[in-house]
Formats: structure tokens, sequence, C-alpha cells
């Protein structure tokens, strides 16, 4: 063949291979994975707080039932908005104890994707605010609690992430979690600015600047990118590139295990919300940990602050009894296309949406470590699943 009709060839079968992976998606077999979403932080009806979880579930072609793939406007517990700034509350919450044994039979596991919740000021301006407000909705119930004790003593799987525990979660919930899945927080979470100058950078929380001020002499020196730390009794920290670290964004590092099973990167930038959690030695095994680049004055900051330089990202508890899962972060909201997910095989062409030479994007973190992680952990369950004592509706 020559060169010339080896150039058309190879042209005709990119220009058909979108064709060929939808065809293959449409062919490919539906699974049925029976899954309680709980998300109660969703302020818009694009679900972009567990958009990620939805995407993997429609490409694996994950069912809610025998039929039904899953919507992600609609299958899940938490808060639904509506027009006119009307929403309806479907959360757990207004499940009885026989509802949720039910339930716990039903479904083959739980992802608690985000339990922060809707803010008063969030709900009625539609846009994130930087004013604290009162809650409106959020935190993890005693019925959410429930459930997972219950499908985690019928040996199911269980996925948690950032931020269940935290606020607006009760003191006696966040004991309850802490005690049955050996995940421990701090009480700091943490989160990348791109640019901490408020000249610059408009969306800075303004309570974030006026609580720093007011613990740290009534000054703000910042002008770079940098970390904002924050604790459950309001004490804030900040640390900036430059001045305490040789790289603002935060690593996460992942181990032999983590690259082999769930197909990790050894680093991965994620920049965006996280919080500070430890694991117990005994429930969980920390397979990816988050790694600051920290410079002699950085480390003194956090020292001073008791903020550990290097804390859990994934912890795992993956045996006979049951599967448990925790990210200590907002692994799940991703700006991503969800019409990508329509694609049979598109993973193995993740190096096309690649954008690691910005560290702050989210996308990239989505097709280079959310989505195998999650893909790998489904299809293993999937494949070893016990079997439920009902059949889910």
């Amino acid at each position: 063949m020559k060169k010339k009709d080896k150039i058309i060839a190879g042209i005709i079968v990119v220009s058909v291979m979108p064709l060929w992976m939808f065809l293959a998606w449409v062919l490919w077999p539906k699974k049925k994975l029976t899954i309680a979403i709980v998300d109660k932080t969703v302020l818009n009806r694009d679900g972009q707080e567990h958009v990620s979880l939805g995407w993997v579930l429609n490409n694996q072609k994950y069912t809610k039932n025998k039929t039904e793939l899953y919507k992600v406007d609609r299958d899940y517990y938490g808060f639904f908005p509506m027009e006119n700034k009307k929403y309806q509350l479907k959360g757990l919450e207004r499940f009885t104890e026989n509802e949720l044994e039910k339930l716990s039979n039903d479904a083959d596991a739980a992802y608690i994707t985000d339990a922060y919740g809707i803010y008063r000021r969030e709900w009625f301006t539609s846009k994130e605010s930087t004013e604290r407000s009162g809650v409106l909705y959020g935190g993890m119930s005693e019925q959410d609690i429930t459930l997972m004790q219950k499908l985690k003593a019928k040996h199911k799987l269980i996925v948690t992430e950032f931020n269940c525990i935290g606020s607006p979660t009760s003191v006696n919930v966040k004991n309850k979690f802490e005690q049955e899945f050996g995940v421990h927080w701090t009480g700091w979470v943490g989160r990348y600015f791109d640019n901490l100058d408020t000249a610059v950078n408009k969306e800075l929380p303004q309570w974030l600047i006026k609580g720093y001020i007011k613990q740290h002499n009534n000054v703000w020196p910042f002008k770079n990118g940098g970390l904002a730390f924050v604790h459950a009794d309001e004490r804030i920290e900040i640390i900036e590139e430059k001045t305490h670290l040789t790289d603002a964004v935060p690593v996460i590092v992942s181990n032999k295990f983590a690259q082999e099973k769930y197909e990790l990167p050894a680093k991965m930038y994620y920049p965006f919300w996280f919080d500070i959690v430890k694991a117990h030695a005994s429930k969980n095994t920390i397979v990816s940990q988050f790694e600051l680049a920290l410079n002699d004055k950085g480390k003194a900051v956090l020292q001073q602050a008791g903020i550990p330089p290097k804390f859990p990202a994934v912890q795992i508890h993956e045996g006979n009894d049951y599967r448990f899962y925790y990210f200590s972060a907002d692994f799940s909201d991703n700006p991503i296309t969800f019409r990508n997910s329509y694609y049979k095989g598109i993973h193995f062409l993740n190096w096309i949406f690649d954008k690691s030479e910005n560290k702050g994007d989210r996308t990239t973190f989505f097709w280079k470590f959310y989505e195998p992680l999650l893909r790998n952990i489904l299809n293993d369950y999937y494949d070893k699943k016990p079997t439920t004592n009902t059949a889910a509706k």
C-alpha cells in the first residue's frame, strides 16, 4: 500500500471510530447494580456534584433495575431543585426502619457523594456565595448511617467521600461513622486556590478572608496561589506558593497496589476541596495519599496548627465481610462532558482529554484518576457481589 493510501485509510479509521465505539456501547449488555446514591448538594438540575459517578455508571451500562440506566438528575436521594426557587427533599430522612431494611436488601451498594448540603444564600441567589449563611438542608443523617450499617452487615459495597462527616453533619452521626468504618476526621478541610490576591480573585470566600485577618494580626499578605485550611472550630491557616510551598497544588501519590489494581497514576494533582482524615490501621488500608510540597516555613506553619504534611486520599477495606472506600476529596464533582459516556472503551483514549500542563484541571483528574478508580471498584465488586435478598424495584 502506498503512503498516500495509508494516510487515507488512517483518516477513514479515525473518522468512523466514534461510530464504532457508540455501536459497541449500544450492543454491550447491561449490568444490574442497584446503588443508593445520596447527594445533598444539588444546586442545579445537572447534578454536578455526582455527574462523574453518573458518567461511569452510564459508560459501563450499569442499571438501577433490570432494564433502566441511571439518570443523573433523578436517581439519587437528597435535595431536588425545582423552578422558581422551589425544591423537594427526597432524602433517606423520610424512611422508617422497615423501609431502610428493605432498601438494604434491594440495594447492592451505597455511594454518599456529598452531604455538605444547600445553604440559604446559595439557593436564593442561584450561585455560590462568598459569605456563609444558614443551612437549608444537609449533613449525613441517622438514616444515612443506619443504611450503611445494614449494608455492611450484608457484606455489601459502601463508597463515601468528602464532605460526608464534616459540617453540617452532627457530632453524634460523625462519631458513629468513624467508629463503624475506621475513618477519623481531624476537623480540618482544605482547598487549593490558584490566586490568593483579593484584588484579583473576587471569588475568594469573604468569610475566609475576614476570619484569617481576625486571627492573624489584621493582615492578608497573600499574592500567589496557595492552600487554605479551615477547622471545625473556625481556625484558619493559609500557606502560599513561594512563601510556604514549592508547588501550591496538592499531589495524590498512589502505591503500587493502587497503580496496578485501579490503574491509577503514581502521582496526580488535585486542585479542589479535600478533608484531612486518619485511617484506623486495623480496619482500612491507605492506597493513595495527599502530599504537600512544603518548605521549612510551610512545615512550621502546619506543625503549629497540627496539620500533617501527608494524609490519606483513598483508604479502603476489601474483605469478605464488607467493602468500604473513603475518598478524602470532592472526587465525583468534575466539569466533564456526559455525552462522552456513550462511547465504549473511550477511557483508552483518555490522553485526548489530558491537560496535565494545567495543574488545576479537574477534567484531567477525572480521566486519569477518578474514572479508572471507580470503574475498577465497580467492575470488581460486580463480579464478586453477594446475592441480594429481594429483587430491586
